[in-house]
């Protein structure tokens, strides 16, 4: 709903309302006809605009009806006041949701981001959180050579080869719940590298929305915990 255009539609018809009641001399019962048609011309997108604020203001507006200009001039400025008070009824009356503070983020993730998030670029904050959390993993495993999606591949692999360093949450090799959380590690961490670092990386063009760098900043927080809750193994 773009309130500003409606605003703007509204208050512009109200302006010609007065305009035509100007002409309108005692005892006639019209005034400026070229005004007239102004009106006419106009009415139905005001009835739009009313109708989706308030049907029953759109119901309401007839101009060929006795007076029907000023009582067309009175809908639209109880229109006028709906628009004025939209934004307080969303921040007032919106049912209560939870909110993210990136601050709580996994600190691999927001001690990185954090700076180029305070400068609003939010895409960038995205691509140094990912690669702290690469650089983070490289250390926990002893390895250099290798980065982004291929060190999730290898890191999280499901045959380590003799003396390959990887890594599996703690907990029994018997254990269901255990089993399933360590099945989900790699393609959820290859996801991350290939569908949210790639994409910081080298997309080009506007900046993304906060909202949706935040969202990307929470789904690589989460990479960042369960790798920081992982145990370094040995294959064998």
């Amino acid at each position: 709903m773009n309130r500003q255009w409606m605003r703007q539609r509204l208050e512009e018809f109200d302006k010609l309302v007065v305009r035509y009641l100007g002409t309108r001399r005692a005892g006639e019962v019209f005034g400026d006809d070229k005004l007239r048609q102004e009106l006419h011309r106009a009415e139905p997108t005001i009835k739009q605009i009313l109708g989706a604020l308030d049907p029953r203001l759109a119901e309401q507006i007839n101009l060929d009806d006795w007076a029907g200009e000023s009582s067309a001039r009175n809908l639209v400025n109880r229109g006028l006041g709906i628009l004025s008070d939209m934004d307080e009824w969303a921040a007032n009356l919106a049912p209560e949701a939870p909110t993210v503070s990136a601050d709580q983020f996994h600190p691999w993730v927001w001690d990185a981001a954090r700076t180029f998030w305070e400068s609003k670029h939010y895409r960038k904050a995205v691509d140094v959180a990912a690669n702290a959390i690469n650089a983070h993993t490289q250390t926990k495993v002893g390895r250099t050579d290798i980065f982004d999606v291929d060190l999730m591949n290898q890191v999280f692999t499901d045959k380590p080869k003799p003396g390959q360093v990887y890594l599996r949450f703690p907990g029994s090799p018997t254990d269901l719940t255990a089993k399933s959380r360590n099945r989900a590690l790699r393609p959820f961490a290859e996801g991350c590298f290939a569908g949210i670092r790639n994409h910081a990386a080298h997309e080009h063009g506007p900046d993304w929305s906060e909202q949706m760098a935040l969202e990307y900043l929470a789904t690589l927080s989460v990479l960042a915990r369960w790798i920081d809750e992982c145990v370094v193994m040995h294959g064998s």
